[in-house]
């Protein structure tokens, strides 16, 4: 089975108590609050970050993705000009203290836009400014700069050639903590990117690969789910245990018709590790409390 499995960004249990990473406001309440707002938000957000970690140590939980709105519109300033700026570093430090003391392993996933293959230079460039705001939290929280850590992404195109060569132009752009960080996973479109064509990118720039086992359903180049998985551990560290995500269908298990490519809220069935060594980001819409009736399961 599996070495540990976590679960994503929010925590329902603690979220009923007010306790959450996700303060977040409009884009016209920042701009008629500013930095001030943003900096209390922030801080406030990052003390519950504190918290989070805490719990998951309290239940032996290994893995755990943080929320990507720790700063509201974070990439629209510079965190240092923050009025809470110093509070904020020493509760980040604080929690990345508490994670490496507790062995939680720290990820993150930025979102969707973010297209480093995208022919459109202001794409290209918001998606670097919210790449390296996430590594600047890590940094921040003092987790190293490797895949142990992982900013992973998408592709999030169509496969051509031409997106291949920008995505690998463009992630030389990053800084040197940033790039170390990258892991880019399969996406779950038949013309997007599967494990296959992502080791084209992985042979030219070494990004780590994170298998996805539903996505893979949709985009499986011929490979089985075993063959897939092993493809993409072995363009990992040998001393870092791959990062795998596991969900499954919401309209299989949930008897619900709509997006078949939905995530189901809970998981059904044991994770096949295929013979692997692997840590599990478990992106069932139920969070923790699906990790919880998962380990009841295994």
């Amino acid at each position: 089975m599996p070495h540990n499995v976590g679960y994503c960004c929010i925590n329902t249990t603690l979220n009923k108590q007010g306790i959450t990473t996700n303060r977040g406001m409009i884009q016209r309440t920042f701009i008629e609050k500013g930095l001030s707002y943003a900096s209390e938000l922030a801080l406030a957000n990052a003390r519950d970050l504190v918290k989070i970690i805490r719990w998951n140590a309290q239940q032996n939980i290994r893995v755990f993705r943080v929320s990507s709105d720790i700063f509201p519109w974070g990439s629209h300033y510079n965190i240092d000009n923050l009025p809470d700026a110093d509070k904020i570093s020493e509760t980040l430090a604080e929690a990345g203290a508490l994670a490496q003391a507790t062995n939680q392993r720290i990820t993150a996933h930025p979102d969707h836009f973010v297209k480093l293959g995208s022919e459109k230079d202001h794409v290209v460039e918001n998606s670097i400014k919210d790449l390296e705001l996430h590594s600047t939290i890590f940094d921040m929280m003092g987790l190293e700069a490797s895949p142990y850590n992982a900013l992973n992404i998408h592709v999030g195109m169509n496969y051509s050639s031409e997106v291949t060569d920008r995505w690998i132009k463009n992630v030389e752009k990053l800084s040197p903590n940033c790039r170390a960080r990258l892991v880019v996973e399969n996406d779950d479109k038949a013309n997007a990117y599967s494990i296959v064509q992502l080791v084209e990118i992985f042979k030219e720039v070494h990004t780590p690969i994170t298998f996805d086992y539903f996505h893979h359903t949709f985009h499986d180049s011929g490979l089985s789910s075993e063959a897939a998985a092993h493809l993409a551990a072995a363009t990992w560290p040998s001393d870092i245990d791959p990062l795998f995500h596991y969900s499954e269908s919401k309209n299989l298990n949930e008897n619900v018709s709509g997006n078949p490519r939905a995530h189901a809220d809970y998981v059904f069935n044991k994770i096949e590790d295929f013979g692997l060594t692997i840590d599990i980001d478990l992106e069932a819409k139920a969070k923790e409390l699906a990790l919880f009736k998962y380990w009841e399961i295994v």
